[in-house]
């Protein structure tokens, strides 16, 4: 598979967007801890650099996980019923308000909710789905999950692969503020 010209994502034009990171959902997912720290390291990134988050919330599966809802800045979760968030009315209208064309996707169940917005969603977006920050209930989901959002199109990244992206150079005082964050 070929590269897209515009593969590589700048600050300017992404915006992260967090699915289902939910209080019931959290302890049901493998490799829990290790997810909910790079959601939690890319939530604190994205607050160094002014980077805009998007939440969204399966109805009934409760709050957003309190670590990951404690990092968050201007917490306003946009709650949706449907799966595929690219069809609930409130998520599309705040992603357009939003004016950003690439999307760091993280969040649970790789299989559902995350492979189900993300195809939706690669017509218009160039979207970035972080391997370690997503999550399913069993290894097998997750791992046909990013085979099938990796053959639709979508780019598949990790944590510490997007940081470094989007801070381009080292040897500035944000470098400095998210170094302890990669360390």
């Amino acid at each position: 598979m070929q590269n897209k010209p515009d593969s590589l994502i700048t600050r300017d034009d992404c915006i992260l967007l967090i699915i289902d990171t939910q209080e019931r959902l959290v302890p049901a997912v493998i490799d829990r801890d290790r997810i909910v720290s790079n959601i939690i390291k890319l939530i604190r990134f994205a607050n160094i650099i002014g980077l805009p988050v998007l939440v969204i919330e399966q109805k009934k599966l409760g709050p957003t996980f309190t670590p990951i809802k404690n990092e968050l800045r201007d917490f306003n979760p946009i709650s949706k019923t449907e799966f595929d968030a690219a069809k609930c009315p409130a998520f599309l209208a705040a992603l357009k308000k939003s004016g950003k064309k690439k999307l760091i996707v993280t969040g649970m169940e790789s299989h559902i909710c995350i492979t189900q917005t993300v195809i939706h969603l690669l017509p218009k977006y160039t979207i970035h789905v972080i391997s370690d920050a997503i999550s399913a209930r069993t290894i097998d989901n997750c791992t046909v999950a990013i085979e099938r959002l990796r053959s639709s199109g979508a780019i598949v990244s990790s944590t510490e692969m997007i940081i470094y992206e989007l801070m381009e150079r080292a040897g500035t005082d944000e470098f400095e503020a998210v170094l302890p964050l990669i360390k």
